[in-house]
């Protein structure tokens, strides 16, 4: 199939249940100037194809995800990207994350011209970010502080989700798309909580 150039208007994402949402935006609010466009999230395809061809995208999210079972990550503690400039991203880390780069390059089998998070140095990060610092050296105490207090999050993911925005709106979930339920002898999904 034809497509479009992509767009950062769109992105397929991992979301954490809007109830597990408070922890991490109290974190947010302080650290995250990206607080008002984002909801908490784990970016798999971004930048990703024009809102206006989600009709065309959507059958094939929808095979894809068929082939990916429903797993469960837990958010359990902060690490940190250092940018060129000296900047620095401090994120959340979903572990385990093999199920995460499992279901990121299921993704990219269809569509491989989405391959943006994936030409990094350490290729695919699974990561939630929480907040953006002028340096290392003025993120690590937050750091520190942040993961004395952090309660892991266990969350169960049973689909992704398609996002957009209009201009500088925030982001808004327009379709989501289920995993493959669990086998038989899977145990019972939990639906997230505080571990």
């Amino acid at each position: 199939m034809q497509m479009p150039s992509k767009t950062h208007h769109t992105a397929v994402a991992v979301l954490p249940p809007s109830e597990l949402w408070e922890p991490i935006q109290v974190i947010r609010r302080q650290y995250d100037r990206h607080m008002h466009r984002w909801m908490p999230h784990i970016n798999l395809l971004y930048p990703f194809f024009p809102a206006a061809h989600f009709s065309k995208v959507l059958p094939l999210l929808t095979t894809a995800c068929a082939q990916v079972r429903v797993f469960e990550v837990t958010l359990t503690s902060f690490q940190f990207f250092t940018h060129a400039s000296g900047a620095a991203t401090l994120w959340l880390q979903p572990e385990p994350r093999e199920a995460l780069d499992h279901l990121q390059a299921t993704l990219r089998t269809v569509f491989p011209v989405c391959d943006d998070l994936s030409r990094f140095t350490n290729g695919f990060t699974p990561h939630l970010s929480v907040g953006q610092f002028r340096s290392r050296h003025t993120l690590q105490p937050v750091l520190d502080s942040l993961q004395a207090s952090w309660q892991p999050l266990r969350i169960s993911l049973t689909a992704i989700a398609l996002l957009w925005r209009q201009a500088a709106e925030p982001f808004q979930v327009a379709h989501w798309v289920p995993l493959a339920p669990p086998t038989a002898s899977s145990p019972p999904s939990m639906r997230g909580g505080v571990v």
